[in-house]
């Protein structure tokens, strides 16, 4: 999953039932959707409506205490532990107990002043100054400086840098390109002001800045500013030994199976409330069984389709929210020019055709997945901005819902013709026509799901083949379907999962410089939208919204992918855990303020 705030930006990863397929047009990110169903199960559908996103259990946390969380997954976690560098979900669920971002944010997703640092805008908008406080301070002790936050973008600038970070904000930064290209040896646009203050100097003006727009991650310059660049992704400051100012850190690592943390007494914002924190891998087969015996106490990415399953058991307290993200089905429609680091179209690509983009939207019923295989708690999606962002989401946008025969007339009049009677249409040109689809393996319903798919695509008439005959393991998965530029050119399709994260932006997954842009869509009149949705204008809310009303409508029509479902985020904890919450604003309960009520796990029926 990729979660999309600028400072935690993240794929979905491992389950694919969590990470590729993921309420109704919602107003309320946090309790309502349109579908009205009942937490009873009524009809055998659950509703997001019904669950709190804190823990339900207010008795007084006792002193200390040791926790286990299940980060549920049937591959290992990457390892890569650093917010500069971490590109995966399942190590971001590890950083956020040792490490945070310096900024915080409120209800609507903008900075406050609760966090490790102030961020103040000049009256243009274009200069920032972050003030770090005097008592944040690294868990060796070191304070976190001035000169960390100003190092950690030279790193992410530096042509060797080897991570997903470098993006169209960082190339915002006054004198970024120049530092970046070698022609300067410092950012022109960064300055010291003193040992705990920075002032950051953009090119424009624009809203996202100030609401996950500015990069909040220092980096420990005492011990990476003694590596080579090029060296740091791999070191073991990153994957054996990671650093961060967070409530925990880091006492060992089994590689791509469990961290154990003790608490870091010196955090900033107090002692945090729990001895120990073992954060160790389960597989989703288990994931019920190890709820139940209370060896697991919460259960980060856990998959929805097994809710049903486990929903009745007496010692869990079933936490749950809107999730800022989707599932989606891409078209590959070019490839990443490495050398220019930007998008490059295929006009000659298998999917270049609208039309055969449209009918594929058109075959598939997104209702019937978001019943079937996640009992209401994925529904169908219209746009790319989902609900969670209720200012921006378009409710109103008009995208395709199931419509088989609407599909077969849209392929017979662009010329999709079963010519030889096999049962699948030739291409336009009257050739075999076979349609390769990366979907990736991981829990019950993977495999059924991307069945589902292959077989509403052969009712109207379209042969689409699953990868090798296989689901992908995930670092293949993304390897070929485009991380770190690859682009296997036989995906044509696949089977895709982004997580918003905070910034409504999506200028880092849809610009036609960014990686992430994993279908190689690029269109001047998006690049327009997207430029304009950051523009000073756009500080004007209204404006934005129509901007991206129009993005949103382009997206639809232009078809480079097509969103499959909403989903909601579930996430299990034993009835001892208390002050844990899983809201997306920063603010009350911290997670240095999470505890338990007794010694011993509750286990239950």
């Amino acid at each position: 999953m990729m979660k999309h705030t600028k400072w935690t930006k993240v794929l979905f990863i491992g389950l694919l039932a969590m990470m590729l397929a993921l309420v109704g047009c919602s107003k309320d990110s946090d309790s309502k959707d349109s579908s009205k169903k009942s937490k009873n199960a009524k009809d055998g559908l659950y509703s997001i409506q019904d669950f709190s996103p804190a823990a339900s259990n207010k008795d007084k946390p006792i002193d200390g205490g040791e926790i286990t969380v299940g980060l549920v997954s049937s591959s290992p976690f990457n390892g890569s532990l650093n917010f500069n560098y971490y590109d995966g979900q399942y190590d971001y669920e590890v950083l956020r107990w040792f490490d945070e971002p310096l900024f915080t944010i409120d209800e609507d997703f903008n900075f406050n002043k609760d966090g490790a640092a102030t961020a103040e805008a000049s009256e243009d908008h274009k200069t920032y100054t972050i003030k770090i406080k005097d008592n944040v301070s690294w868990q060796d002790g070191k304070p976190v400086t001035a000169e960390d936050y100003v190092f950690a973008h030279e790193v992410i600038g530096h042509p060797d840098y080897d991570g997903v970070r470098y993006d169209d904000t960082f190339r915002n930064i006054e004198g970024m390109e120049e530092y970046h290209s070698g022609k300067s040896e410092k950012i022109s646009g960064i300055k010291v002001l003193d040992k705990k203050t920075v002032q950051i100097t953009y090119k424009d003006a624009t809203p996202s800045l100030e609401s996950g727009g500015i990069w909040a991650h220092p980096l420990a310059k005492h011990i990476f500013g003694k590596m080579k660049i090029a060296d740091i992704s791999k070191s073991d400051a990153v994957r054996k030994n990671p650093i961060g100012f967070g409530p925990y850190k880091v006492e060992s690592i089994v590689p791509g199976e469990s961290v154990t943390l003790v608490k870091n007494k010196d955090y900033w914002r107090g002692e945090p409330q729990l001895d120990k924190v073992t954060i160790k891998v389960v597989d989703p087969s288990v994931i019920g069984k190890e709820l139940q015996k209370g060896s697991v106490d919460i259960a980060t990415q856990f998959p929805t389709d097994q809710y049903p399953d486990v929903a009745n058991l007496s010692n869990v307290d079933y936490l749950g929210r809107v999730d800022g993200a989707y599932t989606y089905i891409g078209f590959k429609l070019g490839t990443w020019d490495k050398e220019k680091k930007e998008v490059k179209p295929n006009p000659n690509a298998k999917m270049a055709d609208v039309k055969l983009r449209q009918a594929m939207w058109y075959a598939v019923n997104n209702d019937t997945v978001g019943e079937k295989f996640y009992k209401g708690l994925r529904w169908n999606a219209n746009t790319v901005i989902p609900p969670f962002f209720k200012n921006y989401h378009a409710e109103d946008v008009k995208a395709p819902t199931y419509d088989k025969e609407k599909a077969k007339k849209i392929l017979e009049d662009a010329g999709y013709k079963d010519k030889d009677g096999d049962g699948y249409r030739e291409d336009k040109n009257g050739k075999k026509l076979v349609i390769n689809f990366a979907s990736m393996s991981g829990g019950d319903i993977a495999e059924p799901l991307a069945n589902y798919y292959i077989q509403a695509w052969k009712d109207v008439g379209l042969k689409v083949e699953l990868l090798d005959g296989r689901l992908q393991e995930f670092e293949t998965f993304y390897t070929r379907v485009g991380n770190e530029g690859n682009d296997d050119p036989k995906v044509d399709i696949y089977q895709g999962a982004w997580a918003t994260g905070t910034d409504v932006d999506p200028t880092g997954t849809y610009g036609r410089h960014s990686l992430f842009n994993y279908p190689r869509y690029a269109s001047e009149k998006s690049d327009e939208l997207l430029k304009k949705g950051l523009s000073e204008e756009s500080f004007d809310v209204k404006y934005r919204q129509d901007v991206y009303k129009e993005w949103q409508q382009l997206i639809v029509d232009e078809i480079p992918l097509f969103p499959t479902l909403y989903r909601a985020k579930i996430e299990p904890v034993n009835k001892r855990i208390v002050n844990y919450s899983i809201k997306p604003q920063d603010g009350e309960p911290y997670i240095y303020q999470a505890g338990v009520s007794q010694d011993k796990p509750v286990t239950g029926k």
